[in-house]
């Protein structure tokens, strides 16, 4: 069970829509189930995006994602003409919305945590900003960044969590994974600290092979890539870095914070005028 596909896939038509050319209706119908059963379902505990083996657990990442699987419905229906309950859904969005806040935040730790009553950081709460759910120098997510750059780097890598808690149901210890500290980057360049997040993206190149490849993970107490080899997460996360940081270009990380000016009424592929 792992609820942020839902808002992964959702994010992904709704930028093909932006991007690309409308979808077809039956299509369109489809991705209606699916945000439906997202509704029904979003209350539930989920694996999470790390897949974890220690028990489901009502995972903010994963909440934020239902979040974007709802908000990126209520986008077609607005920008694009697509039909749909869109009032129920603002309704609902609003209420996933509240609830992140009220459990996933944690005033002491002046952070968002890993899961809803949790003392825990997660990387992928690095992720927030990128899918539009709040603003990278929201105070509240400048907290979570400096929370996680505290308590899950290791000389300059980004460990998705702290595998001391055994949260993922397996024995303790990984290597530092490449993508969070990529996401890290990020964060700190859309908080205007250009500087630290080029040095941690430097820090990511000079750990690539001859070859110019990536594994999942990198083991920093003993200089070698780990897990999965060759990791698509990892260049992929890479490639968003690169464009996020390089001068003059609207990078995806920005780029997705964006909402369009409302269009006209399309016409849908499928339906008969």
């Amino acid at each position: 069970m792992q609820l942020d596909i839902y808002g992964e896939l959702m994010d992904s038509v709704y930028l093909y829509n932006k991007y690309g050319e409308p979808i077809s209706y039956n299509l369109w119908r489809n991705m209606v189930h699916l945000v439906d059963w997202v509704c029904r379902h979003w209350q539930e505990a989920d694996e999470g995006i790390w897949e974890v083996r220690g028990g489901r657990q009502h995972f903010t990442h994963s909440k934020v994602m239902a979040w974007v699987g709802v908000d990126r419905a209520i986008r077609d229906v607005e920008l694009f003409g697509f039909p749909g309950p869109v009032e129920r859904w603002r309704a609902l969005r609003d209420e996933i919305q509240h609830e992140i806040m009220a459990e996933a935040f944690d005033e002491e730790l002046g952070s968002f945590v890993q899961s809803y009553g949790s003392k825990e950081l997660d990387a992928s709460l690095l992720m927030l900003p990128f899918v539009g759910f709040i603003s990278a120098d929201d105070p509240k997510m400048v907290g979570t960044v400096a929370a996680i750059q505290d308590r899950l780097m290791v000389d300059g890598f980004v460990r998705r969590y702290d595998t001391a808690s055994r949260v993922d149901g397996q024995p303790g210890g990984e290597g530092a994974f490449i993508p969070c500290t990529c996401w890290l980057a990020d964060c700190l360049s859309l908080q205007g600290h250009d500087e630290q997040a080029r040095e941690l993206f430097e820090r990511v190149l000079d750990v690539r092979n001859d070859v110019g490849l990536l594994s999942e993970e990198y083991d920093v107490a003993n200089g070698r890539l780990i897990g999965n080899f060759p990791q698509a997460f990892s260049h992929v996360s890479v490639i968003g870095t690169a464009r996020n940081l390089s001068r003059g270009v609207v990078g995806p990380a920005e780029r997705r914070l964006r909402r369009p000016l409302r269009i006209g009424r399309v016409a849908l592929r499928g339906v008969r005028r």
